[in-house]
């Protein structure tokens, strides 16, 4: 699924499966505890749209990455095709 072609995914869903966190609840924590931003702004809820040429800014695992979304993903696969969703800035 391309991200021009999707509308929008969650953004625990768009970590999960860009296999940035091991489970959605992981993804959701780490949201709700303010180490996710959206486009520059800070995020703090799960459910919040990504789409496609987002720039997702994330502090885990003891440092920072800043992604760009290329593709939304319809599933958590393997490390191989997680790696085509994202962009590292």
């Amino acid at each position: 699924m391309s991200a021009e072609g999707a509308a929008s995914i969650r953004l625990d869903r768009w970590l999960h499966h860009a296999r940035l966190f091991k489970t959605r609840t992981l993804a959701a924590d780490a949201i709700g505890g303010g180490g996710i931003r959206l486009n520059g702004q800070s995020c703090s809820k799960p459910a919040q749209a990504v789409r496609g040429g987002d720039t997702v800014t994330l502090s885990a695992h003891g440092r920072v990455r800043v992604l760009r979304v290329l593709q939304l993903g319809e599933r958590r696969g393997p490390a191989s095709e997680a790696a085509t969703l994202y962009q590292e800035l």
